[in-house]
């Protein structure tokens, strides 16, 4: 959506445009200086960095700014970039996704109108739900039967920035169900989604109550083994009446707390689960959120977890 709105406002400007995956490590509290290495460049639903070199600013999580200095800057370029007309800097923590808050800032603010466009449109719902976690239901995002859906397994598992570089372009030029129903990308899914089968069985048997509401907080701890990526949702599809889940797994690079509020529970929220997430090196939003630790530090993410699983029980 970004490289759209940039190809309207600067229509005449023969920009290349490469993609750079940024994640959320231990210690990582921001994008490396050296990968904003452009004319310009642009932070896309990540936190802020006050480089001088940041031409351009979207994202919607709460979490987006690691310091109060951080967040002074980012309003002062904002202020300065309004007070000249030319706004670039935006944040805004109510929406559900950076790509549906830059697919409406594109059409109010720049005059990109994408209404007519029935693939625009169906590319920002799916992102939207996607990101929000939206689902109709936890067993459509536990099952992933949908082919957007398993493109987005693939994402999660190979969005390196070769395949970036290769899949924005496809997503710019074809219907997004063209390119979740493409060989290349069932192909990938195929031993992605035999491994997704697994570790439902293995979340199934690993899954402990935390709390004096059994089913109130769901405990799952997977560090027994290397995990990439943990199965978002399944913990609410197997304890439907669950409010939280609190999931601890170990990659190769690091320890990671998944932490989430069930969309689908019967039970309200009450809980902030993104500052929750700020006090440890962590963030998100108010109901998901994940912290990470060194790879080493398994003990120390187990019982963080519990610790959490504990607090969000109260």
């Amino acid at each position: 959506m970004f490289t759209r709105l940039y190809r309207h406002r600067f229509a005449g400007d023969a920009a290349t445009f490469a993609y750079h995956g940024a994640g959320y490590g231990p210690g990582q509290n921001g994008v490396d200086p050296k990968v904003l290495s452009g004319d310009v460049n642009a932070i896309l639903d990540f936190r802020f960095s006050p480089l001088p070199q940041l031409t351009f600013y979207f994202d919607h999580h709460v979490s987006a700014f690691v310091t109060p200095e951080d967040r002074a800057a980012y309003e002062k370029r904002a202020q300065e970039g309004e007070a000249a007309g030319e706004r670039r800097f935006f944040h805004d923590g109510t929406y559900s996704s950076a790509t549906k808050l830059i697919a409406d800032l594109g059409r109010t603010r720049f005059g990109l109108d994408t209404s007519g466009d029935a693939h625009v449109a169906e590319l920002v719902r799916w992102a939207d739900m996607i990101d929000s976690a939206a689902f109709p239901s936890a067993k459509m995002a536990v099952e992933r039967k949908e082919p957007e859906l398993q493109l987005m397994t693939v994402v999660e598992h190979l969005a390196d920035d070769a395949f970036l570089s290769k899949m924005v372009p496809r997503l710019l030029e074809q219907p997004l169900a063209e390119v979740a129903r493409s060989a290349d990308v069932q192909q990938a899914y195929e031993p992605l989604g035999r491994a997704h089968e697994a570790m439902i069985k293995q979340i199934e048997q690993r899954a402990t109550a935390v709390g004096k509401d059994r089913g109130g907080v769901v405990l799952v701890d997977l560090t027994d083994q290397l995990i990439e990526v943990a199965g978002k949702f399944v913990t609410y599809a197997l304890f439907p009446q669950s409010a939280y889940s609190v999931m601890v797994s170990r990659s190769k690079s690091k320890c990671k707390i998944s932490i989430g509020y069930n969309p689908w529970s019967p039970v309200p929220r009450t809980h902030n689960i993104a500052a929750i997430c700020e006090r440890h090196g962590g963030g998100g939003h108010p109901v998901v959120g994940a912290i990470s630790l060194a790879a080493d530090k398994v003990d120390e993410a187990r019982a963080l977890g519990r610790s959490i699983a504990e607090e969000l029980a109260t």
